[in-house]
């Protein structure tokens, strides 16, 4: 169990770090750029180093260890939860961002703004990880220094099935994102943690789930058994698809895209009578637009809050 205790206080240490970044970066700096850049920094890098040391424990933990999958996915749903909590509304996720462009809720210069934030902060989680690993604190990282340099893909299943496992891992990802962004954190966090938990069970054997792309680049890119290419169709292709047709069966329409609704008609609420009505004397005239035409574009316009 000694090197279950080191990786927890490896995951103590990492959400202590990253909560005091958070806390500097909002002293430091104006509340746009934490908000599109050090946030997604910080919520990356966090995300990133949690899942690297994860994979030590679900790769090497039951045979050096003797952890079990119960007690592993009971880890991973506490850090998802924690993490959840944490972030402090940061995607670290690019899908996550271009859904927010996708529904025109964040512009295109804040979107490729975000996506070098997640890309950078995946990176500084892998050096400074490694770094750790370098230590030797258990014999778990001293397994993991020896088998860095000749990691494994992730990527245990064809091509074709990884990125249909992919895209439907994001696509019930961002669907629930979508379903459960006005309800409250309280209940949204554990939610989310359940889902990305139990998708991890089921699809972990074949890609080990990560329907990120800034995460798979950063943990399995570099290893030996595909090509960039294999892992780009899979890893990035796949989630992306995922979240676009989320998207469009939420919102039967791509709002960035489409203002017409491509999916599902609208009724009027209202019958128009067939008969012509004749003005009566005391009928007043009513303005073209008045309201109800500042109401519709209040509603066409109108987004909902983005989710953690």
């Amino acid at each position: 169990m000694a090197g279950l205790n080191v990786s927890l206080s490896f995951f103590f240490a990492t959400f202590a770090l990253c909560q005091a970044a958070r806390r500097l970066s909002k002293a430091l700096l104006s509340e746009g750029t934490y908000a599109s850049f050090a946030r997604e920094v910080v919520g990356a890098a966090q995300l990133g180093a949690c899942c690297l040391e994860m994979r030590v424990l679900v790769e090497l933990g039951p045979w050096a260890g003797g952890f079990g999958p119960d007690l592993l996915l009971t880890l991973l749903f506490l850090l998802l939860l924690v993490h959840g909590a944490t972030c402090d509304g940061a995607a670290a996720n690019p899908t996550v961002s271009l859904q927010e462009l996708l529904l025109a809720e964040a512009s295109v210069p804040c979107t490729l703004l975000a996506l070098a934030a997640q890309g950078l902060g995946m990176q500084a989680a892998r050096v400074l990880t490694r770094r750790y690993w370098a230590w030797e604190l258990s014999d778990l990282h001293v397994l993991q220094s020896l088998m860095d340099a000749h990691c494994s893909s992730t990527l245990r299943t064809s091509v074709p099935h990884g990125t249909l496992v992919e895209g439907a891992c994001a696509f019930f990802f961002h669907l629930s994102l979508l379903r459960f962004r006005n309800t409250l954190p309280i209940y949204r966090v554990p939610l989310t943690a359940l889902l990305v938990t139990f998708m991890a069970y089921t699809a972990g054997p074949f890609t080990s789930a990560f329907f990120n792309p800034a995460l798979a680049a950063s943990v399995t890119f570099q290893c030996s058994g595909s090509t960039l290419l294999e892992y780009a169709q899979v890893y990035w292709l796949g989630p992306l698809t995922g979240m676009v047709l989320a998207v469009l069966l939420h919102h039967g329409r791509l709002p960035r895209l489409f203002q017409r609704n491509l999916l599902y008609s609208q009724k009027n609420k209202y019958r128009t009578p067939r008969g012509k009505l004749a003005p009566g004397p005391r009928d007043t005239p009513m303005p073209g637009g008045g309201c109800r035409s500042r109401e519709t574009t209040r509603e066409a316009g109108r987004q909902l809050p983005g989710s953690g």
